[in-house]
């Protein structure tokens, strides 16, 4: 076991939250061990604490950055110009790509955030719950104003979100599109449904 190598752009505990959003991932927070993580990264599980207190700090990190990722690109979008449909678009365009080029931490916080304790647990739920009634809102704008069609806000929201979920899948496929083939798909997929 050697030292932790780090990368000018980066921290220790930065690799340890990469590493563990892959072992999660692979193996579930419950299931994962410091000692799993440790190996993973090639050093001794002892190290691990001069980094970091706990995995739970490991799923805390990961959870909240990735909600704050989704959140600020929201508040830009929202307060951007543009019709519903359109911010709609821009938002599900930007949920596929961090699906494609952040996975393991979109669906380390998608899936695991319910071993978060307190009160890291009720706030991230709320701020999950915010965000979906955040998106039901803009997706109901778009239906007063005549650009969406008269559909169930929340289904539609579900719906999108499952969908961008499935793109696990993509990324287990040995023969796949490419990564802009399968945006541009999902969009016209799920975007028309929701064309007036």
């Amino acid at each position: 076991m050697g030292k932790l190598k780090v990368a000018k752009n980066e921290s220790r505990k930065d690799i340890i939250v990469k590493a563990g959003a892959d072992l999660f991932r692979e193996k579930g927070f419950g299931a994962a061990s410091m000692r799993d993580l440790a190996e993973n990264i090639g050093i001794e599980a002892a190290s691990l604490y001069n980094h970091i207190r706990s995995k739970n700090e490991i799923l805390e990190s990961i959870c909240f950055a990735v909600a704050n990722r989704f959140n600020t690109y929201f508040d830009e979008v929202e307060t951007g110009g543009g019709t519903a449909l359109e911010k709609v678009q821009t938002i599900l365009r930007f949920h596929i790509q961090q699906m494609i080029e952040n996975h393991e931490e979109v669906i380390v916080s998608d899936r695991e955030w319910k071993h978060l304790d307190e009160p890291y647990l009720s706030n991230f739920h709320n701020q999950r719950r915010n965000y979906r009634k955040r998106f039901t809102t803009l997706i109901e704008d778009g239906i007063k104003k005549g650009e969406i069609k008269t559909i169930d806000a929340p289904t539609a929201i579900i719906t999108m979100l499952h969908a961008v979920s499935g793109i696990e899948s993509w990324h287990r496929s040995t023969s796949k599109i490419s990564a802009k083939e399968l945006e541009d798909n999902m969009v016209i997929i799920l975007i028309d449904g929701l064309r007036k």
